[in-house]
Formats: structure tokens, C-alpha cells, sequence
């Protein structure tokens, strides 16, 4: 592969990141417009409560442990999120009648109306991904698989490595 190659792809990847982020904001827009539209007043303003209120949905009965995990967040920050979201009622925290130590979440009502209009979001834009992806030939699509397999595996290193330099740092 030559040089101007390379640049090419860097380029395109900086501009994938751009635009990743400008559609983030403008679905995150949206997402919060159609819950007004649908009388959801209490909304968390940011994606990760609403992907804290995701998870809980779909594997409720759940802990603070076990969404820190399938999250890749600390448990302090969940602790922090599932607090709001319990105080705006969209969660409700209870232990099981055999583990009294252990607190577990499940959504209320209100949450529910969020996951729900959370996963319709995520089902249409699902579907719209694989019409796209479907524009490619199987090989391409193993090509492809294959660069995010790699990119996404080097994200995750370089992130464990700055987050270990930061913890040493304290």
C-alpha cells in the first residue's frame, strides 16, 4: 500500500470520527424530541443514563457489579447515574429476600417508557446499518469485520494503557 494510500484511509477515519459525532447529537436530538412528543417528561439528558436505564431493561434484575461490567464503567460512576436516575423514579433499587446486602435495579414504569423508546430507536437504526452493510460482497464485509476486529482491539489497549498511567498518576 503506498503512502498517499495510508493518508487516505487516515483522512477518512478522521472524518468517520467527525461525523460519527455529529450524528450522535443530532440522534440524541431526535431520541429526546420523539420522548417529548410522547409525554416522556422525565428524561435523562445524557446517553449514558439512558444506556444505564438500557441495560437495566434488558437484564433486570441487575446489580451495581454486573452494569459497571457489561457497561466498561466504574462502579462509582454507575452508583453515581443509578442514584439520578432512582431520583427522578425512572429505576427503583430493592434487595432480594435472600440477599439483604446486595442492592439490585429494575425500571419503573416511567423507565420502561424509556427503554422501550430507547430500543425502538436502536431496532430502526440496526436495520438501516444491515441495508447498508448489504451494499457489500461477503468478502468486503470479512474485510471490514476484520479492520474493526483490529481497530477496536487497539482502541481498547491504548485506553487500559492511559487508564493504568492515570491510576499511577494518583
Amino acid at each position: 500500500m503506498t503512502d498517499l494510500a495510508k493518508e487516505m484511509i487516515y483522512e477518512m477515519y478522521i472524518r468517520l470520527l467527525h461525523l460519527n459525532e455529529q450524528k450522535a447529537d443530532t440522534e440524541l436530538q431526535d431520541f429526546f424530541n420523539q420522548a417529548t412528543g410522547e409525554q416522556l417528561k422525565i428524561l435523562p439528558r445524557n446517553m449514558t443514563s439512558i444506556h444505564v436505564i438500557a441495560c437495566i431493561g434488558r437484564h433486570e434484575p441487575i446489580n451495581n457489579m454486573a452494569i459497571a461490567k457489561k457497561m466498561n464503567l466504574s462502579k462509582a460512576n454507575i452508583t453515581k447515574i443509578t442514584a439520578k436516575l432512582s431520583e427522578a423514579d425512572l429505576i427503583k433499587r430493592f434487595q432480594l429476600t435472600d440477599n439483604k446486602k446486595e442492592v439490585y435495579f429494575r425500571l419503573t414504569p416511567k423507565g420502561k417508557q424509556v427503554f422501550e423508546l430507547h430500543e425502538a430507536v436502536h431496532k430502526r437504526k440496526e436495520q438501516q446499518f444491515y441495508l447498508f452493510l448489504n451494499s457489500f460482497t461477503d468478502q468486503e464485509q470479512d474485510v471490514i469485520l476484520t479492520f474493526l476486529r483490529a481497530l477496536t482491539a487497539r482502541i481498547t489497549e491504548e485506553l487500559a494503557e492511559r487508564q493504568g498511567t492515570q491510576d499511577e498518576e494518583r
